[in-house]
Order: structure tokens, then sequence, then C-alpha cells
């Protein structure tokens, strides 16, 4: 039996001012227990009624103003006894959702461990993705089972550590990194990742090589410091186109090209313990962004267009808000770091760095970054310098005084050949060393044929 408000008197003031605070933490808290709820105001219906109360006949009103659930809704409840049931529709997903036809990428990205959002985000964005980036996280979430297992963690070595720090302009890092690269033949051979940050700002430059020699870490060095200055200090580890080895004292042996690197440029070097990231970690961890996120499914087609969008992907790094340095790289680079570094002047002794010496073949031929480039017949000298800039390899005399001749930058395997790499009226072929050895040639006697003792016209061949 249904009982008036009005009966209840002041308790039921004090639980409908419960319900009220109750229903407005729910709503702060965006909880929507049904059950939970209900639980509570039946607990205080009894307090109030005592035996009287019955469920099967509860006050729905009553029930409305303490719970703050809609009459039709507490009237479905009702006819279950109070049991909330899940809806009809829940854990059905639509058939075709933002992500449908775009699903296949991801997967296959997970498959090869690749599982920044970001990077997927972008790669079906290109493909006419119109969705946004959470829904991307949502299903990289939900398909964890894709991706391969990670290699074991080991346990923590060592005393806790201390971050190496730097004033501006003070000290640039800089390491090699190195990258599978498949043919479409689908041969694959390793490109050589070049990287250089400024230790106190962040400031990025990448650039990709065909190798790691030693005259592509001056070329990506000095590309650096004309971006980004000349710092007092370059930390790198200990690679041999650095450092020989280290005196009885512990003092590197420079490797005598680097060290005269070192005093035409103006900078100095110090050598980071191997194995202790604190001290070359931005480097480090450069190299790993690179890979994960500017090298994730990347298709090129030359190294050089590869360099300008590896550039153009440093421009936009620095650009953005970076949380560890509280600023951008590129304002705070400009506004302390710049102040301080010194500026890299176009000299002819750089020159030489850009441009690597090469020797002449016997057939005309220079070799450059795997491949074969001819020199014309006329340049007699037995070395010339090559340089590849942009979309154009040009080749100069010795002394950088002259341009022998140039070509476009193609990653044939094939041999390039020049207007004027032979003569065009081949000479008479003549010995190419003096003759230094004699023999002495007599007048053969005649020999009689072997028949001739049968002769018996001639006599007996005994007599």
């Amino acid at each position: 039996m249904n009982r008036p408000l009005h009966l209840f008197g002041p308790c039921l003031k004090l639980v409908l001012a419960n319900a009220s605070e109750r229903s407005h933490m729910e709503t702060k808290t965006k909880r929507n227990d049904l059950t939970e709820i209900l639980t509570q105001a039946f607990d205080e219906l009894k307090q109030i009624h005592g035996d009287k109360f019955d469920i099967e006949k509860v006050n729905l009103a009553e029930l409305e103003r303490m719970t703050g659930i809609t009459r039709s809704r507490l009237r479905t409840l009702q006819k279950n006894g109070f049991v909330v049931k899940p809806h009809g529709l829940s854990g059905r997903k639509a058939a075709v959702t933002v992500l449908t036809g775009y699903t296949g990428v991801i997967d296959d990205l997970l498959r090869r461990n690749i599982t920044n959002a970001v990077v997927c985000f972008e790669r079906i964005t290109e493909q006419g993705y119109t969705g946004s980036l959470t829904t991307v996280r949502r299903y990289i979430e939900e398909h964890q089972e894709l991706i391969p297992p990670k290699r074991q963690i080991v346990s923590p070595q060592g005393n806790r550590g201390r971050r190496y720090r730097t004033s501006p302009g003070e000290a640039y890092q800089m390491d090699w990194g190195f990258v599978k690269v498949t043919n479409e033949n689908g041969t694959s051979y390793r490109a050589a990742l070049f990287a250089m940050i400024c230790h106190h700002c962040g400031k990025c430059y990448v650039e990709f090589f065909p190798n790691a020699k030693q005259e592509n870490l001056f070329i990506g060095m000095l590309h650096a410091f004309y971006l980004m200055g000349v710092p007092e200090y370059v930390l790198t580890d200990n690679m041999k186109s650095v450092v020989i080895k280290r005196d009885p004292d512990g003092n590197p042996i420079w490797q005598h090209d680097y060290e005269e690197f070192m005093n035409v440029v103006g900078f100095k070097t110090k050598l980071c313990k191997p194995r202790h990231p604190f001290t070359k970690g931005k480097v480090e961890r450069l190299i790993r962004f690179v890979k994960e996120n500017f090298l994730a499914d990347r298709i090129f087609g030359t190294i050089t267009g590869l360099n300008f969008d590896a550039l153009d992907w440093s421009q936009k790094q620095n650009g953005r808000y970076h949380r560890a340095v509280d600023c951008a790289p590129d304002d705070k680079h400009h506004m302390l770091c710049m102040t301080k570094t010194g500026e890299l002047l176009q000299t002819k002794e750089l020159a030489y760095y850009l441009c690597p010496e090469r020797k002449i073949s016997f057939d005309g031929f220079i070799n450059y970054e795997g491949r074969r480039f001819g020199v014309p017949y006329w340049y007699k000298k037995k070395t010339c310098r090559i340089q590849r800039k942009e979309y154009a390899i040009t080749i100069y005399s010795d002394d950088l005084e002259s341009i022998l001749t140039t070509y476009d930058v193609t990653w044939s395997r094939y041999d390039r050949y020049c207007e004027d790499q032979y003569v065009k009226e081949l000479p008479e072929e003549y010995p190419s060393m003096p003759v230094k050895t004699e023999m002495f040639q007599i007048e053969s006697k005649p020999q009689d044929p072997g028949f001739e003792k049968f002769n018996f016209e001639r006599g007996l061949w005994n007599e």
C-alpha cells in the first residue's frame, strides 16, 4: 500500500538529502551503477518502514526522488524484480566503422612491431582515413596480441646515475645508426644514419649515407654545423674514425685525420663511457625516434630524396613543443645556443672535406659510394675530387679549381660514362713497357727428306 509523502516526516527529509548528495557525487564522478544506487535506496527505505517494507509495493515516485532515476526506467526495473540486466545491444559492434578498410594496414604495422599510434594514423590518413587519432589508439590497445613479444628486461645494475648537463652552445652529441634497405629485386643492404643533437636545447639534425666511412662523418658534421653552429665540444663514443687507442695515462690518441679536422673547424671532442646513456643518451634516443617515427614503413627513391624528407621532418620536430626542455628547440637554440656557438665559414679547407679525393683507374673511372663515374681523358692527373650535392654529382680537379664533369644522381649500379671519356680516334697500340730481352736467329741448313735414303737411282744407301 502506497503512503503519502507527508507521513514520513523529518526522516524522509534526511533520506532525500542523503540521496541528493549521493546523486550529486555520482554525477560528479560520472558513475552509473544502478545496482549500487538501488541497494542503498532500499536499505534506507527499510530503516524508515521497518518490517512493513515490501519491495514489490515500493512507491516509484518516492524512489524516483531518492535515486534520480526516471519513472519509466524504474517501472522497467520493477518488472524484472529490480534486477539490473545488460542492454540487449551491449557488446555488439557496428558492421562498418570509420576504420573499416584500414585495419589491415594497422595490423601489418603492428606485426612489424610498429606500435606508434601517430605513425599508424599518418599512414592510413595518406590513404584516405578521416577518423581521429583516438580511434587508432583504441584499436591498437585492443589488438596487443599482434605485437611481437618484447625481449626480457634485465635487472638494473649499479647505483643511481646523474644526468650530464651542459650550458647553451657548449656541447653537441653525435652518433651513427644503421637501417636495413630492401630493393625491389629483394636484395638488401645497410644504410648509415648520421645524427647530431644539441645537448642543451634538443635541436636535432639527421642525414643518411650509403656507409659510415670517415669522409661521410666529416660531411655530416659540417652540414650540421652550418645549420646549428660550431660548439665547444662534441660528445661521441669510441668509434675508430675518431680515436685509435689511449695512452698509458688514459688520454685518447686521436685518429690523425680527425685531429686535423678538429683543428680546422675549431672544436674539441669528449669521449663517452660505453654503455652509459646518461652522457650520450639524447642522440641514442634520437636515433631510436627516427627509426620508430620517420623510417617506419617508409618508401623512398634515392638517398638524396630521403635526405630532403629527413630535413623537413627534422625542422618539423624542432619547431614542436618538447616537454623535456619546456619549449620548442628551434626557439631556445636561436635565443641561447646560437649566441654561444661559433659560425662555420665556407673556406677552401672545408671544401676539401666536402669533396673527397678519388684515384682515377686505368680505364678512366673513379669509385664513389659503390658506383663508378667516368672522368674526361684530357685530365692528365691521377686524382680528382667528387661531391654529391642535392640531385647532382660534380667531379672537380684535385685543387678544386675547375669542374671536370657532372652527373645526375641515380643509384643504378651500371657505370656512368662522360661524353669525352675516351679519344674519338684510337691510336695504334704499342707495347706499354720497353723491350729489354734479346735473342739471336741464324740461317737454317736445308734438311733431306726422310725417304731420301731409299732413292736407289743414286745408289745403295749403305755404299
